[in-house]
């Protein structure tokens, strides 16, 4: 799997603890930034939930690890785009059954409430049960029909619900979108010019960096 970390101002400091903790897994992990709490050019939550939607949505990664101080600022970012299904994890039973029930591709932490002693031990230790069971496997076994079909008719009203990513990026104020892709290697990672969806490609070549 290929993972995504995306870190903010507020919690950049956490950025090393997220790193350190997703060492051993086997999965390739990209770490997007930020790396230090504070540094320039800054991202908030709202960039940060836009990085995200678009890393996952022009098939970059296909999990994306996020956050903010509480983590409800990076879950309402990210969740206001199509094909995006977040949880709010601040424990390793959240991850656990996270996983199994709602089959997620992304997830946001608490990186200041509450992250005090042993709070990296903690990250750890969520990272071990999200990964320690099939994505989408239900629980308990018996509700893991019902569920499936829940994750595919919430896959569904996201995209009735949503405009496509590409009118989105085309929308979107400068203000908003080009803080994402000016930040220091988002360009190179994004790859504009190998974007499969047509649409997307087309709408992210017109805000290209100036």
């Amino acid at each position: 799997m290929k993972i995504a970390v995306i870190s903010e101002t507020s919690a950049g400091d956490k950025n090393k603890d997220i790193m350190k903790a997703l060492e051993g897994f086997g999965h390739e992990v990209i770490n997007a930034g930020m790396k230090e709490k504070g540094s320039i050019p800054e991202l908030t939550y709202i960039q940060t939930g836009l990085l995200g939607a678009m890393l996952l949505n022009s098939g970059r990664v296909d999990f994306v690890i996020g956050g903010c101080g509480t983590g409800q600022g990076f879950l309402n970012s990210i969740m206001q785009y199509p094909n995006i299904f977040c949880g709010h994890i601040t424990n390793p039973s959240d991850a656990w059954l996270f996983v199994q029930i709602n089959g997620g591709n992304a997830i946001s932490l608490a990186l200041n409430q509450g992250y005090g002693w042993a709070g990296d031990v903690n990250l750890r230790f969520i990272f071990e049960r999200l990964f320690s069971v099939e994505l989408g496997c239900g629980y308990p076994p018996e509700r893991a029909e019902s569920q499936a079909q829940s994750r595919r008719n919430l896959t569904i009203i996201s995209q009735a619900t949503h405009a496509s990513f590409a009118e989105i990026i085309r929308n979107l104020e400068d203000e908003v979108l080009q803080p994402v892709l000016k930040y220091p290697g988002m360009m190179e990672l994004i790859d504009i010019e190998n974007i499969e969806d047509i649409k997307l490609k087309e709408a992210l070549l017109e805000h290209l960096p100036k």
